[in-house]
């Protein structure tokens, strides 16, 4: 499967004016602040949505807000999306392919692709989106913290993204009998990052954190670190050197 590079236009703008600086966005058509564009109504809607949603909060974001800064009509508005339940799904969904598509493209980037380093690749891979001006943590962490209660779909979507990041970092992962367990607890580690570095404001201490949690995953792969936390067993000659010290 291919992937291209003008990946997630979720981050977009503080303005929308100035589109293009996230590194997911190169090759988006921009939308000039009097609505002018040379997008389809649904896209520029859907866009428009993508950026207040993500930068701004669902809940706090009106309808009304979008179709003034989509620069369209109500009507064409409820043309294509009906309620903004359905604009919120869409979303989602549209971020989900997004990310998803710059997440495998990162990773191969940065080394994915590289026998035995695999997972080395993961943290310049975050690293790229923590560091971006426009950062704002995972929208869908975010969507079910605001609408999980109340909007299941929301629910549905955010689990589906988070099994398929999840199917991507297992594509890291030597082959083992516990690569699922291994997937998962990466995966988990990945997910507190992002939300430590939402709020630390900083990328850092999230990094490496991470950095570290995956060393120590990789070291207990080799053998070097205990599953179950007990002393690992001796090799005969460590046993030998034991016994003659009264050990």
């Amino acid at each position: 499967m291919e992937f291209t590079k003008d990946v997630d236009n979720s981050v977009y703008v503080t303005n929308i004016a100035r589109r293009d600086r996230s590194v997911y966005n190169a090759g988006v058509a921009k939308i000039d602040n009097k609505g002018g564009t040379n997008l389809p109504a649904r896209e520029r809607i859907l866009l428009t949505a993508h950026d207040l949603f993500y930068r701004e909060g669902i809940r706090a974001t009106g309808i009304d807000r979008v179709i003034a800064e989509a620069g369209v009509t109500k009507v064409t508005f409820y043309r294509h999306f009906p309620s903004k339940n359905t604009l919120i799904c869409a979303f989602l969904e549209h971020r989900h392919q997004r990310w998803m598509a710059w997440f495998i493209e990162a990773l191969q980037r940065h080394g994915g692709a590289s026998r035995g380093k695999r997972l080395d690749a993961l943290v310049p891979t975050l690293a790229e989106w923590f560091r971006d001006e426009s950062f704002r943590g995972c929208a869908f962490i975010n969507s079910v913290g605001e609408l999980g209660g109340t909007l299941s779909e929301v629910v549905e979507i955010a689990r589906r993204h988070k099994q398929e990041m999840t199917s991507a970092i297992a594509g890291l992962l030597p082959a083992s009998t516990r690569r699922k367990q291994d997937m998962e607890a990466v995966a988990l580690a990945v997910d507190g990052a992002i939300v430590r570095a939402q709020f630390d404001g900083t990328p850092d201490a999230a990094l490496k954190a991470l950095s570290r949690i995956l060393r120590s995953m990789a070291a207990s792969s080799r053998g070097l670190i205990p599953r179950n936390g007990s002393s690992p067993p001796m090799k005969r000659e460590q046993i030998v050197i034991a016994r003659r010290r009264g050990s």
